[in-house]
């Protein structure tokens, strides 16, 4: 029996428009700061008709990777709520695939900006077994505190009674054809907001590590330390953190090299060490595991792993020789291809939007025994 296992952030599926452009030049779109629209009411217009507009090809390239990917159980990321989920799924993902997710769950978490993450999971999967929901958790109102994981580093810019998880981490409690599978769905701190003129990523790099070890205490309160590689769970989602990167020089007049970089440390590490969970995208080439290409600018581009499907010790021994499939096809025109890696995009991907996402689809076929 194979299940097919996908994670995605599917990059603001939102439901309403965002004005505040207007008062706020460094929130207004480049599009629009090419006008001189000193009316509210008219930059309302002009916003919502180019949104709508740009709306209907992204969604269009986003249900492309989504089929492309073919999965039975889809973790989603960046989702603002149910509305926005269900009119998707029905108006693209429907159309586009045949048929489409019929189960779907969201629970709102902590985010400011509102975009949870989000299940969505066919009733059978490809080989007619039932996908069956048991149970579902939201961990969102799990304090530092509660977990005794507050740290000096965190007092900084955090208080011990606050929530750790930035979304969420959802739990799924599910049997595959009678098979037990327990998944936990997350969306991790972005790197953003760090330190004023410092590394962002290190200056969030408290936060997140906090985030690991709460999934991890959360995956050993349930199944018991020692009974945790034993047990058949996967984290999927977007983690915003890598062990490694591919730094990209150069550019297009020139052309582009890529040099492979391991990170002194990463938030991970705390689901590698000790075989805790197994990050199958490693089965892949060193230069074939990016799911996300990051630039600000030639001085500094590269591409990383940001969206995981971690696998338990039983999962990854009992699929060692399953490798992740990294659905490309919706990338922007802008990203540079290691040589050998070259897809071809979707029709109507623009150079830097209209895309699926500036993040991939990671999809993984699984048995469960």
């Amino acid at each position: 029996m194979s299940l097919r296992l996908a994670t995605f952030n599917i990059e603001n599926l939102m439901t309403r428009f965002d004005y505040t452009g207007f008062r706020n030049q460094t929130r207004r779109d480049r599009a629009m700061q090419l006008y001189d629209v000193r009316d509210e009411a008219a930059y309302q217009a002009l916003e919502s008709a180019r949104m709508l507009a740009l709306t209907d090809d992204t969604r269009q390239l986003t249900a492309l990777a989504i089929a492309d990917a073919d999965a039975d159980i889809l973790c989603l990321q960046e989702v603002d709520n149910m509305a926005a989920l269900q009119a998707f799924e029905y108006g693209y993902l429907y159309r586009m695939m045949g048929n489409g997710y019929r189960q779907k769950f969201l629970i709102e978490g902590n985010d400011s900006r509102g975009i949870d993450v989000a299940v969505v999971m066919r009733e059978e999967t490809q080989d007619g077994e039932r996908i069956e929901l048991v149970d579902i958790t939201s961990h969102a109102a799990v304090t530092y505190r509660d977990l005794g994981l507050f740290t000096p580093e965190l007092a900084l810019n955090n208080r011990v009674d606050d929530k750790i998880f930035k979304r969420d981490c959802l739990e799924f409690e599910l049997r595959i054809g009678g098979k037990p599978l327990t998944l936990f769905v997350t969306h991790l701190k972005s790197m953003t907001n760090g330190r004023e003129n410092g590394d962002g990523r290190m200056g969030t790099m408290p936060v997140r590590r906090a985030e690991v070890q709460a999934i991890r205490r959360i995956i050993e309160n349930r199944f018991g330390v020692e009974g945790a590689p034993s047990a058949s769970f996967a984290i999927c989602g977007d983690m915003n953190d890598y062990q490694e990167r591919v730094v990209i020089s150069g550019n297009r007049r020139v052309g582009h090299s890529f040099t492979p970089v391991t990170q002194e440390t990463s938030a991970l590490d705390i689901l590698s060490e000790d075989d805790f969970a197994v990050n199958p995208v490693l089965r892949r080439d060193v230069m074939d595991r990016w799911t996300l290409y990051h630039s600000r600018g030639p001085q500094e581009q590269h591409l990383c792993q940001l969206d995981y499907i971690w696998l338990s010790k039983r999962l990854a021994d009992m699929n060692a020789k399953s490798v992740p499939e990294i659905i490309r096809a919706g990338q922007p025109f802008r990203t540079p291809f290691p040589a050998g890696q070259e897809v071809d995009r979707y029709p109507r991907t623009g150079w830097d939007r209209p895309k699926a996402s500036d993040h991939c689809p990671v999809v993984m076929s699984l048995d469960l025994h």
